[in-house]
């Protein structure tokens, strides 16, 4: 098994913990929500978000929106044939839940990211973004196992646990969050979206559920009470 496969089957062994919690709405990690109010600074300046429909998102700025790709990325590496953060929109998920459910974290994010490219540039001299996919990865186990350097507010841990939490969220929520592309992520473990009807026998089958396409909350709505919404893409 390759490296890049193992990264891939790593994420969503983790993955499996949260994926039905997900499914229907987001989570908001222990890790980051954990004395948030301490940590705020009551003397820094309001957030400067970006307006919606902006080149860059609803919050990243181009830089910021670089790094998170590129980290949610490793995390869930893309192959041929198989979608990994990046063709599941991950990063749109993560920009529009920090302008509406996630506001509270935008400070958490922006210092991590301060904290994450100054940690890169004192041991390889570049960004996050600019480094080599290995590189890319050692910094991300450095998070993980809490040996990166400069990290206050969050730390490296929680920064880490925060960023693929949300990860796991944009791969397996509901499309109608931003994530979850193309239901790339519902495809990749077999989840079949929600269904308007299961029919007895559906219940009582041990199989997977294949007889109907993919549906979300933007399509059952718009079957159910006429709002418009996308068509269901077929299986």
């Amino acid at each position: 098994m390759s490296t890049h496969d193992t990264t891939r089957r790593a994420f969503l062994v983790r993955a499996s913990v949260v994926a039905g919690s997900v499914a229907g709405a987001g989570l908001l990690p222990d890790a980051s929500a954990q004395n948030l109010e301490q940590h705020q600074d009551a003397n820094a300046p309001a957030p400067a978000t970006h307006a919606p429909g902006a080149a860059y998102g609803t919050f990243f700025n181009p830089q910021d929106a670089a790094t998170v790709a590129a980290f949610t990325e490793r995390l869930m590496p893309g192959a041929p044939g198989k979608p990994g953060a990046r063709d599941a929109a991950v990063l749109t998920y993560i920009d529009l839940a920090l302008s509406g459910a996630y506001a509270e974290l935008q400070d958490f994010y922006r210092r991590g990211l301060t904290q994450l490219d100054a940690y890169c540039r004192s041991t390889h001299n570049e960004t996050f973004a600019r480094l080599d996919a290995g590189r890319q990865d050692a910094v991300i186990t450095a998070l993980e196992q809490g040996k990166a350097t400069g990290f206050t507010w969050p730390t490296a841990q929680a920064f880490f646990e925060t960023v693929r939490t949300h990860t796991i969220e944009g791969l397996f929520a509901d499309p109608v969050y931003g994530g979850n592309k193309d239901f790339n992520g519902w495809r990749l473990v077999g989840f079949p979206g929600g269904q308007a009807v299961y029919t007895p026998a559906d219940l009582q089958n041990r199989q997977a559920f294949t007889r109907a396409p993919m549906i979300g909350l933007q399509s059952a709505s718009a079957e159910g009470f006429g709002a418009t919404g996308p068509a269901k893409p077929t299986t």
